[in-house]
Formats: structure tokens, C-alpha cells, sequence
């Protein structure tokens, strides 16, 4: 007899009930329904396609953008004792072949892939004869131009839809406005369609934006007065070290993330940061997606955003286990500058964008006609170097020959060693006695890896070299050796961004740059701008404009952003206020009250007004209800 959802979810994850709207959307998945889920950050929009995959029978194929984010899925599925697998850029072609062989007559439930992957002809001709029960999409704004992330390759995944007509589609993203909710759906060909839609509102996070011309100075009032897991996000690599020492500097335990690190580097820092043995990571937007840590206290942005569907959800890992928590924005004059700069220099002339295209073929010795679907190392600073180019423009020139469809850049990735033994068990025991001194190594290998024989298998040289006290580098030279004489197939490990050439190279002249697409994705770049700006800049409650922005109308104030509790404040008269927050303070000096006792030291006209004073100087840290009674925080 088959699991339902919720036994499901009991055994693999261990959790007695769902969140809100989960349990519907697997069950419209399951009852065949195309699906669109809309939901915030960290509101657990992975289970609702991972159960469905485990309580049907067959595979569930997740296309997924970002190579960090699959790896992270499937390794913690993998913890759970879920078989699952992901392909994506930098495999090679005989690891892919096997997995996908896997994925048809294995037990694999879950098959992650990136949507530049679906365009092969061995993933459609593989992914047809696989016995498919659900197709997820995640991150699935990037199906539309009116978005703020758009990748022409997800328009190709309509194609899966005729591999399987009858399997239903889930959609899901946490960054959707109206538009780009409609487009999702168009674009996906929706037939039975259903939408579920949790409110973009978080009760327990405060928004709060400051005009601030010494913002480090600020980012550390606010991490003193607000105890706990923090997350400081700025805008290039540099700065991230520069504002971790300053942190180290105030006795702020900190560290620093971007995606120019080292893969070893990176997964320690994230670890640190997870365990609490590291309180404030400072950190690029590459740090972030896929991580779960649902008690962090504050998400401080330094720098003003490109726009408010990145902030939204940067600013969404804030306080995920639903207690009070804070969004703060610090921005300057100077930052409105640099934001037009940006936008300026994010749109580079079509004929630049020709420029570069032309000398990535000469950098990767691309004859016309070739390169389709192949998948290369690539260093964007070694290549500006050579062919005399601006770093900046380039990297935009590159990412708009990804949103025209010519090519794709992945994210910094880290695919491990993988090792294959060519030759029978008899076989490789003859050598094993030809050769002792390898003996040692090749029963390590043998004994760690069962399928060894079958699969490439993952190995970390730096591991195995410690059994020999000998360096990493002797086991690689052992391996490459072994590889040549045929006993086994070696993948050494990569740990650089891809470049995909997703159709064959042309001639500068036959370059068709769309010019229409290019000013449409200009403009909605430009009003994205404006609207994170007018977020700043504008007296209206910050969650109602994020709230309004992403389709819902008519919401209330929350009562907690810095916009309404300035107002609250306003509503009472200066000197009201000043004496009786002077008086609450010298009441707590002395012991620690409940809110009624406090109350009752007022006359009992000022009710309203001391609830106010107190809301206040709670926000502001300098109170704090500590189990049912107030006390002065420590300054």
C-alpha cells in the first residue's frame, strides 16, 4: 500500500504536520492539476514537489537554474536517504550518459537538471523513455521577460510536454509579480491550471530603511542592540573581507562569502556560520539560496539593491522560525549615483555585446559552425586580460548573450573527482598482485566505493592522500598513471564557472542580436530600478509597498517597519513621549514588570499612549519582553 503525503513527510523529514497551503499544492499535483505555487522565501516550496515524487511511482525530472542550489537539494535528500542526482554543466559526457541510464532503470526518485542541459539530445532522448511522474520548475520566474532573472532556456521546457503529455507541470518561485505570474503559466502552456498563493507579508520581520553617510558605523549599533545570526549583504567581493576585519575589529565574530572563493573555503565558512561558531557572515549574493538556517535575527543590505525582487528574498532569510527579526536597508546619497551608474553600464552597445562574443570564440579556439552544447572552464579575468577588455562591460556583454539565448555562465562550481574501474574483479585482483605497492590504494577505493565498477564514483584526493601521508597532488599523478594503462577512467575535479555555447558559433555577420528584446529587458530594468529607489525613498509602511509591488493591494500597515513606528512615535506629542519613556526606564531600573503593571503606573487616560511608548522602545532594543516581563536591555 502506498504512503500518503503526510506519512511521508513523518518518515523522510519529521515533521508531524505541513505548513500552510503545502498539504493542497502536493495534492493538486498529485491529483494531475499543472500547479503555480507562489511562495516567500523559507516557506518550504521544495516538498511540495519532493513528496509528491516519493508517494507516486516513476521519477520527478527538477529543473532548477542554479548549480549550487541542485547540489545542496540533492545532497540533503541524500542525507535522507532519498535517491537523487543532478546534472549539470562540467560533467562529462560519459557521467551524464550513466546517470541518465540510471534514472531509466535504477531507483533514482528525483532527477535535478538545468534547463541549458534539456536542450541535448541525449537528455530528451533518455528523459523520454524514463517513466516521469511529476516535472517541477523551480525558480520558475525565469521563464518570463518581465522578470527580473530571465534565461531564454527555460522557454525550452515546454518541450518535456511532448516526452510526456499527460504529467503534470508544479511550478514554483518566491519573487513573482502579477505579470510575471500570468507569463509563468502562458509560457508553460498550463491546461488544468491551479494557483496557490501564500501572502508575501512576514508578521515577525521588520523592515527598516536609514539615510546613513557612515554606514559601518551604523551596522554596528545595529548588530549590538540586535543579538544574534546575522547575514550583511554588499555588492562587490572586496568589500565583503574589508567589512568582516572591521566587524572582527568591534569584537563582532564575522566572516566573509562570494563565489571567487575556493569550494573547501566556501563550505567551512557556511558551516561556521550555520553551527554559530561564526555570528555575521558578509557576504555577495551568492551566499544565501538553498541554506537552512531559520534563526537569523537580521539581514542588513549596505548597499541600495537593483531590485526589490532580490531584496525581498535576501531580506526573507531573516527570521524564518517565525520570531522577531529585522530587514534593515543602509543607504547614501552616493548610493542613488552608483545605482544609475550600474543601470548605465548593465546595458553595453550592441556592438560591444558583438565584440565580446566574437573574442570568446577566438579565446576558446572555436572554428564557425562548432561548439554547440559544449561546456568550457572559464576565468573572466584571465579572459579580459587577453582580448584587452573592461571587466564590467564584459560580464554584462555575456549576460545578455545568455538572456538572447547564444550562450550560458554558471555560477563557481565544485564538481568532485570521479573514479570507474574499467576492468573485471578478477582482473583488477591480478593487478593488485603485480603491483603491491598500489595494493593499499586500490582496496581503499574498492572498499569506500561499491559501485565502483558499475558508476563513476566520487573521490577527494586531499582524503586519501592523509591514509598515505603523501600530498594530494602524488594520489592524482597515482590515478592519472592508472587511467593510462587502461584499470580505471579518472575525472579530476573542477571547481570553476562554466561557459555553455548553447548553439553553434557564427560569424560576427550573422550575429543576430535582438534589438526589440534588448529595449524591452532595458526598460523593465529601469523600472525595477526606480521602484527599488521610490522603496527607500518614499514615507508609505515598507511591507505595504513590498506587499503592493508583488500584487497585493489594499494591505494594511504592519505596525513594526521604521515608517510606522516613526508614525506611531509622531502620534503622541515630543515632550509626552520623551517623559514617558523616561519614566518607563526608571520604573525597569528597578525591577522587571509586566506590560499591566506598567500600565497601571499612568493615569489611566494615557493607556493608549504608554502601549505606544512601549511598542517603541521595545523595537528600538530598549526594552525587551523576557517571559512575560519587561526589563532594560543591557546598553
Amino acid at each position: 500500500m502506498k504512503k500518503t503525503p503526510s506519512e511521508i513527510l513523518k518518515e523522510y523529514w519529521g515533521y508531524d504536520s505541513f505548513r500552510p497551503q503545502q498539504e493542497d499544492i502536493i495534492w493538486s499535483v498529485l491529483q494531475g492539476n499543472d500547479t503555480l505555487a507562489l511562495m516567500p522565501t523559507g516557506g518550504g516550496k521544495s516538498i511540495c514537489f519532493q513528496i509528491p515524487a516519493l508517494v507516486q511511482d516513476g521519477i520527478c525530472i527538477v529543473v532548477s537554474p542554479l548549480i549550487s542550489l541542485m547540489k545542496d537539494q540533492v545532497d540533503n535528500l541524500q542525507k535522507r536517504g532519498i535517491q537523487a542526482k543532478a546534472i549539470y554543466s562540467g560533467m562529462s559526457y560519459r557521467q551524464i550518459d550513466e546517470l541518465l541510464d540510471n534514472c531509466i532503470y535504477g531507483r533514482t526518485k528525483l532527477l535535478y537538471i538545468s534547463p541549458e542541459r534539456l536542450k541535448s539530445e541525449l537528455a530528451i532522448e533518455r528523459i523520454s523513455k524514463m517513466n516521469v511522474n511529476t516535472i517541477a520548475i523551480d525558480e520558475a520566474h525565469c521563464i518570463s521577460q518581465w522578470g527580473y532573472d530571465f534565461r531564454p532556456a527555460y522557454l525550452e521546457i515546454t518541450e518535456l510536454r511532448k516526452l510526456h503529455p499527460k504529467v503534470s507541470f508544479i511550478a514554483l518561485t518566491a519573487t513573482a509579480t502579477p505579470e510575471v505570474a500570468k507569463d509563468i503559466q502562458e509560457k508553460l502552456a498550463f491546461k488544468k491550471g491551479k494557483i496557490f498563493q501564500n501572502s508575501f507579508g512576514r508578521d515577525n520581520l521588520a523592515y527598516v530603511v536609514r539615510k546613513e553617510e557612515n554606514k559601518d558605523e551604523k551596522l554596528v549599533d545595529i548588530l549590538k542592540k540586535v543579538p544574534g545570526s546575522s547575514v550583511v549583504y554588499v555588492r562587490n567581493r572586496r568589500r565583503t573581507k574589508d567589512i568582516a576585519i572591521f566587524l572582527q575589529k568591534q569584537r563582532i565574530t564575522a566572516d566573509f562569502y562570494h563565489a571567487g572563493l575556493e569550494p573547501k573555503f566556501r563550505s567551512q565558512k557556511q558551516a561556521d556560520w550555520i553551527s554559530g561558531k561564526i555570528r555575521v557572515m558578509v557576504a555577495t549574493n551568492a551566499f544565501g539560496m538553498g541554506i537552512d538556517k531559520p534563526d537569523v535575527r537580521t539581514v542588513v543590505h549596505l548597499d541600495l539593491p537593483d531590485n526589490l525582487e532580490a531584496y525581498f528574498q535576501e531580506a526573507g532569510r531573516a527570521g524564518r522560525d517565525g520570531k522577531k527579526s529585522f530587514a534593515a536597508l543602509l543607504y547614501s546619497d552616493g548610493d542613488l549615483k552608483t545605482l544609475k551608474k550600474n543601470f548605465e553600464v548593465s546595458f553595453p552597445e550592441l556592438k560591444e555585446i558583438k565584440r565580446v562574443y566574437q573574442a570568446l570564440g577566438s579565446y576558446f579556439q572555436l572554428a564557425t559552425g562548432g561548439g554547440l552544447g559544449t561546456s568550457y572552464d572559464f576565468n573572466l579575468i584571465q579572459f579580459c586580460e587577453n582580448f584587452k577588455l573592461k571587466l564590467l562591460p564584459t560580464l554584462n556583454s555575456i549576460k545578455h548573450l545568455e538572456k538572447m539565448g547564444w550562450l550560458a555562465l554558471t555560477d563557481t562550481i565544485y564538481i568532485p573527482s570521479a573514479v570507474k574501474v574499467k576492468i573485471s574483479r578478477e582482473e583488477i585482483y591480478d593487478f593488485q598482485l603485480k603491483n603491491p605497492k598500489l595494493e593499499k590504494l586500490i582496496k581503499l577505493l574498492l572498499r569506500s566505493n561499491s559501485g565502483i565498477f558499475t558508476d563513476f564514483v566520487p573521490i577527494y584526493e586531499d582524503k586519501i592522500a592523509l591514509n598515505f601521508r603523501v600530498e594530494g597532488e602524488k594520489i592524482q599523478s597515482i590515478l592519472n598513471l592508472l587511467a593510462k594503462d587502461g584499470i580505471i577512467e579518472y575525472l579530476p575535479k573542477k571547481s570553476k564557472p562554466q561557459l555553455i555555447f548553447l548553439k553553434e558559433r557564427v560569424s560576427i555577420e550573422n550575429l543576430n542580436l535582438d534589438s526589440t528584446l534588448y529595449s524591452f529587458l532595458k526598460e523593465r530594468a529601469k523600472f525595477r530600478h526606480e521602484k527599488a529607489i521610490e522603496y527607500c525613498t518614499t514615507e508609505i509602511c515598507r511591507s505595504q509597498q513590498l506587499l503592493d509591488y508583488f500584487g497585493e493591494v489594499n494591505s494594511k500597515n504592519c505596525e513594526v517597519c521604521d515608517i510606522c513606528l516613526e508614525r506611531n512615535k509622531s502620534d503622541l506629542k515630543k515632550g509626552d513621549f520623551e517623559r514617558m519613556s523616561e519614566k518607563v526606564s526608571k520604573i525597569l531600573k528597578k525591577e522587571d514588570l509586566e506590560l499591566k503593571e506598567i500600565v497601571d503606573s499612568f493615569h489611566a487616560k494615557n493607556e493608549l499612549k504608554i502601549l505606544k511608548v512601549i511598542e517603541y522602545m521595545v523595537s528600538e532594543k530598549i526594552i525587551e519582553n523576557d517571559d512575560g516581563k519587561f526589563k532594560l536591555v543591557a546598553q
